[in-house]
């Protein structure tokens, strides 16, 4: 009996630890990953500020191809929206909308995720001509995790695993946009 009271205390002394680091653990993150696109930087702003076209190159729209797609709105223009719900726990349910555009330079999004864990996301793409046929694409994504759960950010590497999903999908739509 005193064996099991020992290792319950042990267990709760250990939760309690973690909890109380949480209050330190940092709750945002940030991640941005940027490539160069061989095409003129209306053409790739174009392309990039339609959500739909994520399809083909965004790693999360590509898990399920299956998924319920929904939109409301124009896409292209602020207040387009675009939802999706999945079985496949890596892309779950959610919605992201255009909030912001300045032409030719920038989009701004919000992600809302409902499933598997809620949190609202902001994302981004900038194009920037390097030269008359070249453009930079930067894809970033601002969050936060609140505490308790801003635990995880100890045991994720967002920057390897979130930055990895960036740039897989800037080298698609790179290939996608240089065969047009």
């Amino acid at each position: 009996m005193r064996i099991i009271k020992n290792i319950i205390l042990f267990f709760l002394a250990i939760i309690v630890l973690l909890l109380v680091a949480g209050l330190f653990v940092k709750k945002d993150y940030a991640i941005e990953r940027e490539i160069v696109i061989n095409k003129p930087k209306a053409e790739v702003f174009d392309y990039i500020r339609h959500i739909k076209n994520q399809d083909n190159y965004s790693v999360w729209n590509q898990k399920d191809p299956a998924m319920k797609r929904d939109y409301k709105g124009n896409d292209g223009e602020v207040g387009f929206v675009y939802a999706w719900e999945s079985t496949n726990k890596e892309v779950g349910k959610g919605e992201q909308e255009i909030v912001r555009i300045v032409d030719g330079d920038r989009v701004d999004m919000k992600l809302r995720f409902k499933e598997p864990m809620e949190a609202d996301d902001d994302a981004y793409m900038i194009t920037e001509a390097v030269s008359e046929n070249q453009t930079k694409v930067k894809w970033g994504f601002k969050g936060s995790i609140n505490y308790p759960m801003n635990l995880l950010l100890l045991f994720m590497d967002m920057e390897k695993e979130l930055g990895g999903a960036l740039e897989t999908g800037l080298k698609d739509m790179k290939a996608i946009l240089e065969k047009q």
